[in-house]
């Protein structure tokens, strides 16, 4: 039965963070685009932690919006807090982070999608895919409808065959309140897909108004707040504070007598977790010696009393969640809105994905998000915005979008699932990037904005930003490299910060470059002054031109690296190769290049258990 005519160019199955920048994608590349999720007021919840951003997630989230995507706008415009980690770091370093108001943050997502030209939408649980062959032509439901599409994304987040663990109690679901879903994986499997599982876990939500915060430590915003999006969404001017407490001995022990009735520790739980985010029982297991562990308390939006325990994840008995909860300073009279609870699902290891993010098994299907073995909003949305993009293309007959490591976050994010593979929930860290200095929050725009401009997807008003944004730092360099101040001018700045004062004129530009000084100043200088006020100078040019100030030599060296390795890229490897033929290579190498069937060289360099002298055999049979 249908009772749709249409074949769609593109069906996204999954309304989360990667289905939701998926359709959007799509959509705005010009794909007749139809998002499936079971329940349309839950487009784009955040099932776990209401925050977006943090130590490298930033610059994850500033590159989707660099390219046009919508998880910036959203998040500026239902943040409740704003902080820019790591600004006593380097500048590769500093990280966005926003708290989130829970509600405000969907219904912003599903009004941007609802404006979306080319979007449709219908709530219903896809429980099949349909096949031609060796390729994918739409999607079945449990209604009993087929609808036809060209390509399909699926973004099932822990939905696939889900099964939630609180205690000793097990039942089926996709996250608390919600029903699991059946019949893809298998599909997929008897396709010839490798499916696996994957565990992950949530903190309980409780009641504000029962905590105690004078016993907490006050956690606020910065005092100057930015913003997510390079468009002018606005800042933050008023802030909802966090708070920081810690559990103890007594809560540890409390929580140890409940470690039998623990499906992690009793037998019951036997996929990976997320390594980076354990739960509380696992936390004081692996580290005995600790007698504390921080407890962040995050309050859940403008209007709510709900609260979020960041740093008790747990699965344990209710009882057990109960009473070691009341252990800890300012919970003493804790009231639960929900427990904590743990999820397990169905995942499929991402070697057997292109890295278009389509799968190598069945052509036109394409997977992003916790399907692929990560963890994260963020990691799920940039997959969620690339399958978009080329299962637009892919309808189109234009090549795949694809992000090289040197790029973006997103390449890199794309680039180890796919070389690498995940046997535990990935998340990014700024150091699984290389480049990192290269790849900063603060210059995405002028990184990405010009590509998503190409494809459709950045709007004329974003790209004429960037430009603005890379002229005005241009002219801003090239008149410090011009500009000869006396030491008149100057001397009572250096002065001022007790560094060696100069004898005679100098360039303002070898001067600024001293790490001690920022550029702001020498604004006192009335040339400089006067430039700044007549070109309308902001402070993300400011920005850009003390980072080119400080690093300019680390930059330039990092890029002269970057451009080595992309000559390996230029490299490529012909598709469906016999690694056999090669009887030099490796036993390993020969195994896992025949299993992941890189593309070029470089990529296969990048594969575990394929060693330099592997590649040097590769590049002399290839003629290299």
């Amino acid at each position: 039965m249908s009772l749709f005519t249409k074949i769609y160019d593109v069906i996204v199955v999954g309304g989360g963070h990667a289905g939701s920048e998926a359709a959007a994608a799509a959509a705005n590349v010009g794909a007749k685009t139809l998002l499936i999720t079971m329940n349309l007021q839950n487009i784009a919840q955040m099932s776990c932690n209401p925050a977006m951003g943090g130590i490298a997630k930033g610059q994850i989230v500033r590159e989707i919006d660099a390219l046009g995507g919508y998880s910036g706008i959203v998040t500026d415009k239902s943040a409740i807090q704003f902080k820019m980690l790591n600004k006593s770091k380097g500048p590769a370093m500093w990280s966005p982070r926003a708290q989130s108001d829970r509600m405000l943050f969907a219904e912003t997502w599903r009004n941007m999608l609802e404006k979306t030209e080319n979007v449709d939408f219908y709530q219903d649980s896809v429980n099949g895919l349909v096949f031609d062959g060796d390729k994918i032509i739409g999607v079945k439901t449990v209604l009993g409808i087929t609808i036809q599409a060209k390509t399909v994304v699926v973004t099932a987040g822990t939905f696939l065959n889900g099964l939630i663990h609180i205690g000793e109690k097990t039942f089926g679901g996709g996250r608390a309140g919600e029903s699991r879903s059946t019949g893809i994986t298998e599909d997929l499997v008897r396709k010839g897909f490798e499916a696996g599982r994957m565990k992950t876990g949530t903190p309980p939500r409780v009641d504000g108004r029962s905590l105690d915060y004078s016993k907490m430590t006050e956690q606020p915003g910065d005092e100057v707040t930015e913003t997510f999006s390079y468009l002018d969404t606005k800042p933050l001017t008023k802030q909802r504070s966090c708070y920081l407490t810690y559990t103890s001995k007594e809560v540890h022990n409390l929580l140890r007598e409940g470690f039998d009735r623990s499906p992690m520790f009793n037998g019951r739980i036997q996929s990976t977790g997320p390594r980076y985010c354990p739960s509380i029982e696992d936390k004081i297991d692996r580290f005995s010696e600790k007698d504390k562990h921080q407890i962040f308390v995050e309050p859940e939006g403008w209007n709510t009393v709900e609260v979020y325990v960041n740093g008790f994840s747990t699965s344990l008995p209710e009882d057990v969640q109960d009473k070691s909860i009341r252990l800890i300073p300012g919970f003493e009279n804790v009231k639960f809105f929900r427990y904590g609870y743990a999820i397990e699902y169905d995942y499929f290891p991402p070697t057997q994905l292109k890295h278009s993010l389509e799968t190598k098994v069945i052509e036109n299907l394409f997977f992003a998000g916790q399907i692929n073995g990560t963890t994260g909003y963020e990691e799920a949305a940039a997959q969620g915005l690339m399958a978009g993009i080329n299962a637009a293309l892919k309808v189109q007959n234009k090549e795949p979008f694809i992000l090289k490591r040197s790029e973006a976050y997103i390449g890199v994010l794309i680039d180890d699932l796919i070389t690498k593979g995940t046997e535990e929930p990935y998340r990014m860290f700024t150091s699984r990037a290389e480049y990192r200095t290269l790849l900063r929050q603060d210059n995405a725009d002028l990184r990405l904005t010009p590509l998503g401009y190409k494809l459709g997807l950045a709007s004329q008003e974003r790209y004429d930003k960037m430009q603005n944004k890379k002229q005005q730092t241009a002219d801003f360099i090239d008149f410090l490299e011009n500009l000869s101040v006396s030491k008149k001018e100057v001397n009572p700045i250096l002065k001022k910060y007790d560094l060696a004062e100069i004898n005679q004129s100098m360039k303002l530009y070898k001067i600024a470059s001293r790490p001690q000084l920022k550029l702001s100043d020498f604004f006192a200088i009335n040339k400089v002054k006067e430039f700044v006020e007549h070109l309308n100078i902001n402070k993300d040019v400011i920005e850009q031109v003390e980072i080119h100030l400080k690093y300019s030599g680390y930059i330039e060296k990092e890029k002269s690296n970057a451009d080595k390795l992309n000559r390996l890229e230029n490299v490529p490897i012909p598709l469906k190769f016999d690694y056999s033929k090669v009887k030099s290579l490796s036993y390993e190498a020969r195994e896992k290049l025949t299993k992941i069937q890189p593309t070029t060289i470089s990529q296969a360099s990048r594969i575990s258990g394929v060693s330099p002298s592997d590649i040097s055999v590769l590049l002399v049979y290839m003629g290299r």
